[in-house]
């Protein structure tokens, strides 16, 4: 009887296996694609500013790393000088978490970023990449935001019909005046 038994699983032990390899080395996130008005509209915080530092701080099985902002200017929200951001994902005592959609930063990368904080009193990034407009460097008096295309995949709110994201690209004040335009209630396009 036992023979038998073997004879049934090994066949289907290595496919099992590769499936469970495949599941785990395939990570991937599903978002709700938002579009600038939604950006806008949901965000508790619009701040322009670049990356100070990190750290990385664990709450319970997750690594989360911090960012400090230097913000040069808000366009939605408190004004401070300082604004912290968490992330899932990080490096702490050797072990390291990824986490699909996650945006990495450097020490002076600067953006606009549409921020959303919670009840816990932490503070994220909109939509994951979604909320983050880079700024082109070089020091123009008007320089380019370019809201990069998402790879996750997207999905269409009220259908959850998959879409592709899009590369949004606009200069500064364009999208402050996009952004004081939908406050004050006036009804925009993403184009």
């Amino acid at each position: 009887m036992l023979s038998a038994s073997t004879k049934l699983v090994k066949p289907l032990l290595v496919p099992t296996l590769m499936l469970a390899y495949c599941a785990v080395a395939l990570p991937a996130a599903t978002l709700e694609r938002l579009s600038l008005d939604d950006l806008i509209a949901k965000s508790t915080a619009i701040v322009r500013g670049k990356i100070l530092n990190s750290f990385t701080a664990t709450n319970g099985p997750v690594i989360y790393t911090h960012y400090r902002i230097q913000t040069s200017e808000t366009l939605k929200g408190q004004s401070s000088s300082v604004v912290e951001i968490q992330l899932p994902g990080g490096v702490s005592n050797n072990l390291r978490q990824s986490f699909a959609g996650v945006p990495q930063f450097q020490s002076g990368d600067e953006y606009v970023f549409f921020l959303w904080t919670g009840k816990s009193g932490s503070t994220q990034v909109m939509g994951l990449t979604q909320g983050l407009f880079s700024i082109a460097p070089g020091g123009a008096a008007d320089p380019v935001t370019t809201r990069s295309a998402s790879h996750e995949v997207m999905l269409e709110r009220g259908t959850g019909r998959q879409v592709k994201d899009q590369t949004l690209t606009m200069h500064l004040s364009k999208l402050r005046a996009r952004i004081q335009s939908t406050l004050s209630g006036a009804q925009g396009t993403d184009k």
